[in-house]
C-alpha cells in the first residue's frame, strides 16, 4: 500500500493540489508569499531527511520545482526579490553540495565562473555611486551563475528513469497551477486582442515571453509521456489533457519565441526516442503522432476563432490589418547587432556586466535589456565571454556526443540554448534544464523506460 501511495496516488494527489493552488491563487493572490516562504522548509527537510542514495533526487526536486514555480511566483507577487527564483535554485544546490560534492570532472564549470569575473571588474569601475551594484551587476550575472551552480552539481551525477522522470515532474505541477490561474485571470480573450503584439491579458496579467517559455517547457515535458507514459491510464488521460490546454493557451500568449522552442525540442525528442526503441514501440507512437497531428489542428482552429485570426498574421509576421512586418524579430536584430558592435569595440575584457543596457541608450536611444545571453556575453565579457561559451556548448556534447547517456540531452540542450537567444536568461529554467541535461540516466533492472 506505502508503494502504490508513493507511485501513483501521490501524482495524482499533487496535480490535485496544483490545480487547487491555482484556484487559490486566483481567489486571494497574497496567499502565494505564504506559499513561497512555506515550500523553502518543506524541501530542505525531504533533502536533509533524504538516504544518501535518493539526496540528489531530492535536491533536484526542490530546484526543478522552484525553476518550474517561479514565472507563476512572479506572476502572482509571491517574491521579495525579483531574482528569488534563481537564488533558491542556487540555495537547494549549495545544500546538495554540501551532502555530496561535485566529481572532479566538473572543473570546466568552475573555469566558467572564473571567465565572469573581468567583466564584474570593468563594471566596477565604470559604476557611478548612485547606481545599485545589485541592480546593475547581479541582476544579470544571477543567470549564469545559477547555470554554474547546477551544471557543477550535475555533471556525472546518475539518476534512474523513474527519478528522472519525477524531477520532470516537479517541474510540471507549479506550470499546471500557473495554467489555471491564467485560466481563471481570462477565460474569455475574445475583447481582448486586437492586435498581434504578445498579449498580456492571455498571460495571467503578466509578461507574455516568461509565460510562454514556462508553459513551452511544460508542453514539451507532457509531449515526452505521450511517448514514454505514466503507468497509471488515468494520470496520463489527465496529463494529456493538461497537454491540449497548455499548448492553446500558449498559442494565445502570442509569444512566439516560447512555444516555438518547445515545437524544436518536440522534433529532436522524436527523432532521438525512435533511434532507441523497438519497432513495436515505434508503430504503436506513429498511431499517437497521426493523434497529435488531428489534436494540433484542432487547438489551432480554435485558436483562429478566439483571436479573429491575429494569430495567423502573428506567426506569418503580418499585423493586425495583416500587412507584411518588416523584422520578424521584433527588434531583437537591431539588439543583437548594437551588442555586436558594442564587442568588437571592447573584444578583449568587453564593456562590463550590466553595461550593454546604458550602451543601447548611447547608441539606439532605446532603454531596453538584452533579450540575447550569447551576445550579451560577448558584449559584456569580450573573449572571456566567447571562452565561457564554448565551455557550455562543447562540454556537454563532448561529454555525450550521441545523447545515450541521456534521452532527454539534445532537448533540453536545446531548450537552454533557444532560450537564452530570444529571452536571455531572465528565469531559473534555461539554467536548471542545462544542468538536468548532465544528469546520466540508468535503467532499473525489472522497470521500462515508464513511470
Amino acid at each position: 500500500m506505502k508503494k502504490i501511495l508513493k507511485n501513483r496516488d501521490q501524482v495524482f494527489v499533487a496535480i490535485l493540489f496544483h490545480i487547487g493552488l491555482g484556484i487559490v491563487a486566483y481567489l486571494f493572490r497574497p496567499f502565494m508569499m505564504l506559499y513561497l516562504v512555506a515550500i523553502i522548509p518543506y524541501f530542505l527537510l525531504r533533502i536533509v531527511n533524504s538516504t544518501p542514495n535518493n539526496r540528489v533526487k531530492e535536491v533536484l526536486i526542490a530546484a526543478a520545482y522552484v525553476a518550474g514555480a517561479e514565472v507563476f511566483f512572479r506572476m502572482t507577487k509571491a517574491y521579495f526579490l525579483y531574482e528569488t527564483g534563481k537564488y533558491l535554485v542556487m540555495f537547494f544546490i549549495v545544500v546538495g553540495l554540501f551532502y555530496d560534492g561535485f566529481k572532479q570532472k566538473a572543473y570546466p564549470y568552475a573555469l566558467f565562473l572564473l571567465l565572469l569575473i573581468p567583466a564584474i571588474l570593468v563594471s566596477y569601475d565604470n559604476i557611478s555611486y548612485d547606481v545599485n551594484f545589485r541592480k546593475a551587476v547581479l541582476f544579470n550575472l544571477s543567470g549564469p551563475l545559477c547555470l554554474a551552480f547546477v551544471a557543477i552539481y550535475t555533471y556525472g551525477k546518475t539518476l534512474t528513469y523513474k527519478d528522472f522522470l519525477n524531477v520532470l515532474n516537479f517541474v510540471v505541477y507549479p506550470i499546471i497551477a500557473m495554467l489555471v490561474y491564467i485560466i481563471l485571470y481570462r477565460p474569455d480573450l475574445r475583447d481582448t486582442i486586437t492586435n498581434t503584439a504578445a498579449n498580456a491579458a492571455s498571460s495571467g496579467g503578466y509578461g507574455p515571453n516568461q509565460v510562454a517559455t514556462a508553459l513551452g517547457l511544460g508542453i514539451f515535458i507532457l509531449f515526452s509521456r505521450l511517448l514514454i507514459p505514466y503507468t497509471n491510464k488515468g494520470i496520463q488521460y489527465l496529463m494529456m489533457g493538461f497537454l491540449i490546454v497548455m499548448t492553446f493557451r500558449g498559442v494565445l500568449t502570442f509569444a512566439r519565441g516560447g512555444i516555438l522552442t518547445a515545437v524544436i525540442m518536440i522534433v529532436a525528442f522524436i527523432i532521438i526516442y525512435f533511434s532507441f526503441t523497438n519497432l513495436k514501440s515505434k508503430g504503436t507512437s506513429i498511431l499517437k503522432l497521426v493523434g497529435v497531428v488531428g489534436v494540433v489542428g484542432l487547438i489551432w482552429m480554435m485558436s483562429l476563432l478566439q483571436t479573429g485570426g491575429l494569430i495567423e498574421n502573428r506567426y506569418t509576421n503580418k499585423d493586425a490589418l495583416g500587412r507584411e512586418k518588416e523584422d520578424i524579430s521584433t527588434g531583437r536584430v537591431k539588439l543583437i547587432s548594437t551588442e555586436i558592435e558594442a564587442f568588437k569595440t571592447n573584444p578583449f575584457l568587453g564593456i562590463g556586466v550590466g553595461q550593454v543596457k546604458g550602451y543601447f541608450i548611447k547608441e539606439l536611444g532605446l532603454n531596453l535589456p538584452t533579450h540575447n545571453e550569447v551576445t550579451r556575453m560577448l558584449s559584456e565579457h569580450g573573449i572571456f565571454g566567447v571562452f565561457a561559451l564554448m565551455i557550455l556548448i562543447i562540454v556537454p556534447i563532448l561529454n555525450n556526443p550521441l545523447g545515450v547517456k541521456n534521452i532527454y540531452f539534445y532537448p533540453l540542450l536545446l531548450f537552454w540554448l533557444l532560450t537564452i537567444s530570444h529571452s536571455s536568461m531572465r528565469i531559473a529554467a534555461p539554467a536548471f534544464i542545462y544542468g538536468l541535461s548532465l544528469i546520466t540516466i540508468t535503467r532499473e533492472k525489472k522497470t521500462a523506460l515508464h513511470r
